[in-house]
């Protein structure tokens, strides 16, 4: 790994394929390879539309619109435009189908012949997503992008970007190596991902011969996701159908050289291409989200757990750096895992001390122009007596409501909608992150850190290609870096 230093200088003249083009890691990475080698040959970007034209739309308002975007506007000024158009290439494209849903000939040919490398960011990270959905993304996608790229004569390397979180709630220390088809988390036999897709398809026959009304057959996939996840002892669909994805990679790689990315939980950029950059709500965001408008104030958690989260722009700075690694040492695979609870372990109580003292400071103004007043958050060290809590609780308004609406004989229908409505989010909200806020286990990064070692050597590799966590200071992180974006981007 010693001559990792050579990752910018990897990047010219090469021709990369990057799926899930519109999600929050790619926007990012795809901005930092046109700021920092603009001599790249071409981008392919695969994005769902349905002509060029849409495809074009959809490229300028989710992606080249961002703030992202605004250093590499303010280098190229006029000339962005004509400097794009030269190194992006648009692509309609469904890798949940194959041949990764390209139709165009003309289109399948050249990038066969061009592309070098191909950078797989396509999935759905919702955690109660529609189990088709998540598996045609997640699994089948991973398994047509891989049979594409043994399609392409001059293809290097497929960098595969899944989750650190196909751990599941294993405990203990989580070591960098393949998941292998089949293998489930809690020794159930028969996980195939073959039937996988028989039971989704036999249960949307169901539902259709039926008459199952769209809302019903969303209803019901949703259920069918998490119902097969805790079957093989996964916690969520997203989580489940990302671990599939790597074990169909790792079946169906052959001679190809891979990489696996396993981010852990991503949060806004910690310095490129500036501080703070954030799209939608990540995990824990949607806790730090409810609290700051009032509607979290108590949460179930193990205070003492590690909450191992990772700017963006390290996950991007990974992926970069890796590539140069493996084209100058080829691997058959390499497992990465790009998280803090070894490097840099942070805790519960230090994320609830955080927020606490920035909405305290600056708390939140509504739309009313109020200030909304953060408490300290109440913390159960169980689940079982949080469910207590909520229930007693939620029994005792609603008889305060009742009788106040005997005795005044007024209607407070309106007040029992809200108030089951707001603990039926808070109690869904929570069950849902449950297994990451009693997480018990920590992520080895033995390949990381080499390669962060390595690159340390190179200051000014170093420093455009950040890659250390060590570095990074949790309070000054998250009081002047992560939350204020949440409130710019997220909250208002």
């Amino acid at each position: 790994m010693d001559e990792c230093g050579s990752a910018i200088g990897f990047l010219e003249n090469k021709s990369i394929l990057i799926s899930g083009s519109t999600g929050f890691i790619a926007k990012i990475l795809v901005e930092k390879i046109l700021r920092i080698q603009p001599n790249v040959k071409k981008l392919y970007l695969l994005l769902r539309a349905a002509d060029e034209i849409a495809a074009m739309q959809r490229f300028f308002n989710e992606v080249l619109d961002k703030d992202l975007f605004q250093v590499l506007k303010e280098k190229w000024g006029a000339n962005l435009n004509s400097f794009i158009s030269k190194k992006v290439s648009l692509v309609c494209s469904d890798i949940s189908i194959s041949q990764m849903g390209l139709k165009d000939s003309i289109w399948i040919e050249e990038i066969k012949h061009e592309v070098e490398i191909i950078i797989n960011l396509a999935a759905t990270t919702k955690f109660n997503e529609r189990y088709d959905v998540a598996l045609g993304t997640n699994t089948l996608g991973a398994k047509h992008v891989v049979n594409f790229a043994k399609q392409c004569p001059n293809f290097k390397l497929l960098v595969h970007v899944s989750t650190a979180f196909i751990s599941g709630e294993r405990e203990g220390l989580i070591l960098e190596t393949p998941h292998k088809l089949g293998e489930s988390l809690n020794g159930t036999e028969g996980l195939s991902i073959e039937i996988e897709q028989k039971v989704v398809e036999q249960r949307l026959k169901q539902l259709k011969d039926n008459g199952a009304s769209e809302q019903v057959v969303t209803i019901a996939m949703k259920d069918l996701g998490i119902q097969r996840a805790n079957m093989f002892g996964w916690p969520n669909t997203y989580v489940f159908t990302k671990a599939m994805g790597e074990m169909i990679i790792d079946d169906l790689k052959d001679d190809l050289h891979l990489i696996i990315i396993r981010p852990t939980i991503v949060t806004s950029t910690y310095k490129e291409p500036f501080p703070g950059w954030i799209e939608g709500a990540r995990t824990m965001d949607s806790l730090i989200v409810g609290y700051a408008k009032g509607k979290l104030t108590m949460v179930p958690c193990d205070i003492n757990s590690f909450l191992d989260v990772i700017p963006a722009d390290l996950v991007v700075n990974t992926i970069i750096t890796t590539m140069a690694v493996h084209k100058l040492q080829p691997s058959n695979q390499t497992v990465y895992h790009v998280g803090t609870s070894l490097t840099n372990p942070m805790q519960y109580s230090d994320l609830l001390g955080f927020i606490f003292q920035y909405f305290t400071e600056k708390p939140w103004i509504n739309r009313d122009g109020n200030a909304i007043k953060a408490g300290k958050l109440t913390v159960f060290n169980n689940m079982t007596s949080f469910h207590r809590y909520m229930t007693i609780r939620y029994l005792i308004f609603l008889k305060v409501l009742e009788w106040v609406n005997k005795a005044l004989c007024h209607s407070f229908e309106d007040k029992y909608i809200d108030l089951k409505r707001k603990v039926n989010w808070v109690m869904g909200l929570l069950q849902m992150y449950r297994p990451y806020l009693f997480f018990k286990a920590r992520f080895d990064d033995t390949n990381s850190e080499k390669l962060r070692r390595a690159t340390h050597e190179k200051e000014t590799n170093s420093k455009t290609l950040f890659l250390d966590p060590k570095d990074i200071n949790w309070e000054y992180y998250f009081v002047n870096v992560h939350l204020p974006a949440l409130v710019k981007y997220i909250i208002n």
